[in-house]
């Protein structure tokens, strides 16, 4: 019997599946948990006299315990599917942000740092196997809005953060946002889609691969993530002890470069459809310059943080736009492409951190900003391989 005209592939046209509406929740707590973590970082600082090199060196420390977890994560997902990981790591989640607020010493933060950094990351994998089961399923890409609402968690938990804690305190601060993390994971509970695990699953033998391409896309996906991750780790900070702000409007820094990257995530794959990858590149990356240079040179709190709202925009499609070249690049297996550039998008995350609080130590967090923009103009020059995310070899838009 045919479908009613009303319904394709089984899902009612106007009607949103459960299972994207439950995997939209998985990224918005996420994102959400790390955006409340955000405008916590300077009292953490505080509370454990770090340095901003020690607090790199603690910030490496979350990097780590993601890296450590993550291929972990995978492993289980093939042995048990997606939704029971997903399930499980956001339960593991929800009461970091407590412990990383009561820690008492380096030892406990830093153990508490790794858990955090272990399971958001674990928890990361697991819902973009799930995003990619419910795309199956839907038969229509959906991850890009999935990673919109991973932004938009994260404007929400930056955005109330420095208020919250202005208002309530840290402690208060942390079992709020818990309770709110809690209420979006039930919401999504119930139905995730239960995909089936993949016990079996050969894993063939994968070997570098020798081609400059997938390594060039990995060299331009890092110096697109050194720039978020200094705003993420480093806004709150930059914009309380060089530009003076309050504590509620140190969190609007990355609410601000949140909320401009969600925005252009939603709109993104509109976007590229209408001008190609290597212009939506350009003009991305431009943006980004632009809005660093902003911040960095920023005579106030809140002209900086007009400048991170730039850089969100520009910032919003460049990693994508890299990730899905490496999976198009002609004559190499998608999974080898995309691991090179993720391990080097991710390494750069992790290593930028400490780097950028030791040389701010010397010659301040301003100096910093200024300088990224480097990194920006070599994707600038690389841009045309931004061609392949278009699922061409030949000339790009």
């Amino acid at each position: 019997m045919d479908n009613p005209p009303n319904v394709v592939n089984g899902v009612r046209r106007g009607f949103l599946p459960k299972s994207r509406v439950a995997v939209s929740l998985l990224f918005l707590m996420n994102g959400f948990v790390v955006g409340s973590w955000a405008p916590k970082i300077p009292d953490f600082a505080e509370r454990l006299q770090l340095t901003k090199f020690q607090l790199g060196l603690m910030i490496l420390v979350f990097g780590l315990g993601s890296l450590t977890m993550m291929p972990i994560a995978g492993a289980q997902i093939a042995k048990h599917g997606s939704r029971v990981i997903s399930r499980a790591t956001a339960i593991c989640v929800l009461p970091i942000l407590l412990a990383l607020t009561v820690a008492s010493n380096v030892v406990t933060a830093a153990i508490a740092l790794f858990l955090f950094g272990g399971f958001i990351g674990a928890m990361d994998v697991a819902m973009n196997a799930n995003a990619v089961a419910v795309e199956k399923s839907m038969r229509r890409a959906i991850m890009s809005s999935c990673h919109a609402f991973w932004s938009l968690g994260g404007l929400i938990g930056s955005g109330l953060g420095g208020f919250v804690i202005a208002k309530f305190g840290v402690l208060g601060h942390a079992g709020l946002a818990t309770l709110l993390a809690l209420i979006f994971l039930a919401g999504a509970w119930a139905i995730i889609l239960s995909d089936p695990p993949h016990p079996d699953e050969k894993k063939e033998k994968t070997r570098l691969p020798i081609d400059p391409l997938p390594w060039l896309l990995g060299l331009m996906a890092l110096f697109s993530m050194v720039p978020e991750g200094a705003v993420l780790d480093w806004g709150a900070l930059y914009l309380r002890q060089e530009l003076s702000a309050s504590v509620a409007l140190s969190g609007f820094g990355f609410a601000a470069f949140s909320l401009t990257m969600a925005i252009m995530r939603f709109a993104g794959d509109l976007v590229r459809d209408r001008l190609g990858a290597v212009k939506t590149l350009r003009v991305c990356t431009l943006f980004a310059i632009v809005g660093m240079l902003a911040a960095a040179f920023a005579p106030s709190a809140e002209i900086a943080i007009m400048g991170f709202a730039f850089c969100g925009i520009g910032i919003s499609n460049m990693v994508p736009i890299a990730f899905s070249a490496a999976g198009n690049v002609p004559g190499l297996k998608a999974g080898i492409g995309l691991s090179v550039v993720t391990t080097m998008g991710y390494s750069g995350m992790l290593v930028a951190p400490s780097v950028i609080g030791f040389v701010a130590e010397h010659v301040g967090f301003g100096v910093v900003f200024m300088a990224l923009p480097v990194l920006l103009v070599v994707v600038l020059v690389f841009s045309r391989l931004a061609r392949y995310a278009d699922g061409i070899s030949g000339s790009g838009h």
